[in-house]
């Protein structure tokens, strides 16, 4: 991993790199239509008035960074509109941009996103399971994160892995309202004299949840504010290749040492799950010319009570009816209609077992599809 200035030609795509300093002129260097995803974690302009207290008297480490100082509502706009318009530059046509924020700054970060031209998909409650106090005990404490994620424009193509979140979800359909922790214990790092590296670090679970669901294993993701790395280090473990921008040294030197520990997950265990749409359509023939079954060759039902015999064509015949292995399958039982790739089986070691399991064989040699 190199560190590289913000003069980054645009020939090339500077894969795996933390670049150094404004994130506005960092991502000019970049090519167009270069990247698959944006992740931003953008300043908040908390507006911070004085210090804040435990009840204890011990000072809260809030966000009172120059990085997070804005003159003004005007100035926060403008400087957001510059760096959207940038990210939509570098976004291939169908890439997708995350961004996150607080009550502070998402409304408005969600109007020019809007106004950039950009298609909001879903707005993404972070709930935070351990939220930290609100010790003035003036407002409700504030529990939750709003993040929105949008396409490049409407009616463009995106990555959504449904069946994969769905999958990490139990089986149950991924919701709107996210219940994560905040970073705590060993994740949370800290710096030289023990302290927080970082006030607004992210939790790798929540990187970890939108790289799965709408990225790809090879995909490029970038993150214009990188800070200590969280979006680096999920991305490298996913085998997702990744871009930093960031303008703190002492951010850019935690990031590194953070991202060089990380190892990548063997490339079978990156592999999700995908929807019936996304797989691609195997013929029936395809198992016939590849030699998987052979013509002549007795297919029976699973009771064992129903039996065809495999033509050279890739139809089935059954007593006087010939067909797809669906509808000799669906004439046979009387019925409208029958799935053929469960319904036949084929002897195997003196099992039977069903002809989608050479389907699903076929499928597996052909890796994933393209985007």
């Amino acid at each position: 991993m190199t560190n590289t200035t913000i003069t980054a030609a645009r020939s090339g795509v500077p894969r795996d790199t933390i670049l150094s300093g404004d994130c506005i002129e960092a991502m000019r260097g970049l090519p167009d239509a270069s990247v698959d995803l944006v992740f931003a974690d953008p300043p908040y302009n908390l507006q911070l008035k004085g210090t804040l207290h435990r009840p204890d008297n011990s000072l809260v480490d809030a966000v009172d960074d120059d990085w997070d100082s804005f003159s003004s509502f005007r100035a926060y706009d403008e400087f957001t509109s510059a760096w959207l318009a940038e990210a939509r530059r570098v976004l291939k046509p169908n890439g997708a941009l995350w961004v996150i924020g607080s009550y502070h700054n998402i409304f408005r970060v969600g109007a020019k996103l809007q106004d950039a031209g950009f298609w909001i998909l879903n707005d993404v409650v972070w709930r935070k399971s351990n939220p930290m106090p609100n010790f003035r005990g003036k407002r409700l404490t504030n529990a939750h994160e709003t993040m929105i994620w949008a396409s490049r424009g409407e009616g463009s193509k995106y990555t959504f892995n449904y069946e994969a979140l769905k999958a990490l979800n139990e089986g149950t359909q991924m919701r709107s309202d996210w219940v994560l922790p905040i970073c705590t214990g060993h994740e949370r790092l800290k710096d030289a004299e023990g302290q927080k590296a970082h006030p607004t670090q992210k939790p790798e679970s929540l990187l970890y949840r939108v790289m799965v669901g709408t990225t790809n294993a090879g995909d490029v993701v970038l993150d214009p504010f990188f800070g200590t790395g969280t979006t680096g280090a999920v991305a490298k473990a996913l085998g997702r290749s990744w871009i930093g921008i960031e303008r703190e040294e002492s951010y850019r030197k935690i990031a590194e040492e953070r991202i060089s520990r990380v190892r990548r997950l063997e490339a079978g265990a990156l592999a999700v799950t995908q929807s019936k749409r996304a797989a691609p359509r195997i013929p029936f023939g395809q198992l016939v010319e590849r030699g998987l079954l052979r013509p002549g060759e007795t297919l029976t039902s699973m009771s064992g009570q129903r039996a065809a015999k495999v033509r050279a064509d890739g139809t089935l015949v059954a007593d006087d009816m010939t067909g797809s292995i669906h509808q000799v399958g669906a004439a046979l039982e009387g019925a409208p209609s029958c799935n053929g790739w469960t319904y036949w089986h084929f002897r195997k070691d003196g099992a039977r077992v069903p002809i989608d399991v050479l389907r699903q064989q076929i499928i597996s040699e052909l890796g994933p599809r393209p985007n």
